[in-house]
């Protein structure tokens, strides 16, 4: 029961949290779209952010969203198929329609408590396939980490290729300057982080025999075993060329589903490439602060980077919500609920 309570806490803060960030970028955007008012003489009651909001979804290309949803379902079938390689290589042979559907009830998960879905993602497909949990969520961590290095690889990209704007916003915004000035001014804090972590793995590295042979060592080795050889999995893997593609083909179409959803909304129909990846840089950061399906932060981070483009920010708050509930929120509920009611069904007939 307090698991179950702990639970719902987790769910309610991390909403509360989200919504109350998207509130709080209505706010300033209803201010500063007000203020644009006035300075045009368009009287305040007749000037609603809520209104125009409503009005700009009326008139969006629907057709450019529903190719975003193909390439979020495409992304997705890539991704299942690059797990299915990682658990190939460690001698397991699961089905593609219980990676494809545990992937999607991961995103659906995350809507709830941010980063459960992983644990959740791998927890079914242990169950479904008889695989042991930490070998699966191994494998899990190693998908994660490709995609950190991707986002890494993006992030350099998007900072030269985005030109001066993109290092000015930066610099202005977050002091960026400063805070490498920080950390090359007092090294020895760098060095005190890295030795306290080296020394904590060498300890149990130095008495892991003594550890290993006491029951509940031994327990908790055998799991660290398994979890190991699941995020090594990588390096067993039949063909590497093939899985490199696969993470690179994922991004590819994250990437285009921000950049195509542009032709779905006048404002940005005219936005370039370069464009694409600077909002798609500042919108994947988004996602990943842990809020659900980045709500909140995903809007914030994405209007501050059409704004260096010279989008108003009503219309940026407006793109935002057209990728928000599009691929968040409409596109992970609807395959997420689909995938939990077709998993059992799959699984049953199986057994």
């Amino acid at each position: 029961m307090n698991l179950k309570i702990s639970g719902y806490i987790k769910v309610v803060l991390f909403f509360g949290l989200g919504i109350g960030m998207m509130l709080l970028v209505y706010h300033y955007q209803n201010l500063a779209f007000k203020a644009d008012c006035a300075l045009k003489g368009i009287p305040d009651q007749a000037c609603s952010l809520l209104d125009k909001l409503k009005d700009d979804l009326s008139r969006v290309r629907y057709g450019w969203i529903w190719i975003t949803i193909i390439a979020f379902m495409l992304s997705n079938v890539l991704r299942a198929h690059r797990w299915k390689m990682m658990l190939e290589a460690i001698g397991y042979k699961p089905k593609m329609t219980n990676l494809l559907g545990t992937v999607m009830v991961n995103y659906l998960a995350n809507l709830g408590i941010p980063r459960s879905g992983e644990v959740i993602r791998a927890a079914m497909l242990s169950k479904y396939e008889n695989i042991p949990f930490e070998k699966s969520f191994g494998t899990v961590v190693t998908d994660r980490i490709f995609d950190a290095i991707m986002m890494a690889i993006i992030f350099i990209v998007t900072f030269f290729l985005g030109g001066r704007a993109v290092a000015d916003y930066l610099n202005q915004n977050i002091h960026l300057e400063d805070k490498l000035r920080f950390l090359t001014g007092y090294p020895f804090v760098l060095l005190s982080v890295f030795l306290l972590g080296f020394l904590t793995v060498w300890g149990v590295y130095k008495n892991r025999a003594k550890i290993r042979n006491t029951a509940f060592g031994n327990k908790i080795m055998l799991k660290l075993k398994g979890f190991y050889d699941g995020i090594l999995s990588v390096r067993k893997v039949s063909n590497i060329p093939l899985f490199i593609f696969h993470s690179v083909v994922i991004w590819v179409l994250y990437f285009l589903m921000q950049y195509l959803a542009f032709f779905s909304f006048d404002p940005t129909q005219h936005l370039d490439i370069i464009a694409g990846l600077v909002v798609f840089s500042f919108g994947s950061l988004g996602i990943v602060i842990p809020t659900p399906g980045g709500m909140g932060s995903f809007h914030f981070l994405t209007a501050e980077a059409l704004a260096i483009y010279g989008i108003q920010g009503s219309d940026a708050f407006t793109y935002a919500n057209i990728v928000f509930f599009s691929i968040q929120i409409f596109a992970n509920i609807f395959f997420g609920v689909i995938a939990l009611i077709i998993l059992p069904v799959f699984n049953k007939s199986r057994s």
